[in-house]
């Protein structure tokens, strides 16, 4: 599905056109299997395996932060927790996935595919909510990237979201510390918890890609990190000079 000539076309007509997508559609759709990393697992959600630690995690945001910017939450209970991820968490649109911590074994997270269109190779990330443990961490890191190469790589989609609150700071920086562009802002897109909701768009495309995955690579390879578990360099500095290349 590569394109190697994007330069602008003409129609019969002398009309501007988009250039030629090859490959075939529609894309097939991501499937509940796991996908393991050096930092994490991320494995299908499951409320049986999954609620009573994920709640344990979520629960050390003692004011309720991680649930702003989400239409649902907090949940006082795992019990809660639980229902909420029995109606919601088990279907393939929104498919969700638990973050599991590699050194420890915790959860720590969720994130789903969304809005999966696989006629038109999109596919967006969502439903994001890392628990303070996960936060700032090569494990977080690793879950985003793990799930991007699948959609890209595996999956063969050429367009990969991210939306969030356009008032959601956290969220629009860690898209464009990931790669992400932004293209726009969709106001009064939706409310939710009783209040509005501009949304914030943004995407990496198939063309961006090959240069990120090989800044992600490089940033998560094992000679980036000192004894401690330290980054030596940021994924930002790999972005530039993979950029250059």
């Amino acid at each position: 599905m590569a394109v190697t000539d994007r330069a602008s076309r003409t129609n019969a007509l002398g009309q501007p056109i988009g250039w030629p997508v090859d490959g075939d559609f529609p894309r097939p759709r991501p499937h509940k299997t796991p996908m393991d990393g050096r930092f994490c697992r991320l494995e299908p959600a499951d409320p049986g395996r999954h609620a009573a630690d994920l709640h344990a995690a979520f629960s050390e945001d003692r004011d309720g932060r991680i649930w702003t910017y989400l239409p649902y939450g907090p949940f006082d209970t795992a019990a809660a927790l639980r229902a909420w991820m029995d109606a919601t968490c088990l279907g393939d649109d929104p498919l969700f996935y638990v973050v599991r911590d590699a050194a420890e074994g915790r959860c720590l997270g969720v994130a789903s595919y969304l809005r999966i269109t696989p006629d038109a190779g999109s596919i967006e990330v969502g439903h994001i909510n890392f628990a303070p443990a996960l936060q700032r961490t090569a494990a977080a890191t690793e879950a985003m990237y793990l799930m991007m190469a699948h959609a890209m790589e595996a999956l063969g989609y050429r367009r990969y979201e991210w939306k969030c609150d356009a008032l959601n700071a956290g969220s629009r920086a860690a898209a464009e510390r990931l790669g992400f562009t932004y293209e726009g802002t969709f106001r009064q897109a939706t409310h939710y918890k009783g209040r509005n909701r501009d949304t914030a768009w943004f995407a990496i495309t198939d063309d961006e890609w090959p240069p990120l995955q090989r800044a992600f690579r490089g940033w998560l390879a094992p000679e980036n990190f000192a004894a401690d578990g330290t980054q030596r360099q940021s994924l930002a500095v790999f972005r530039r000079q993979n950029d250059d290349t």
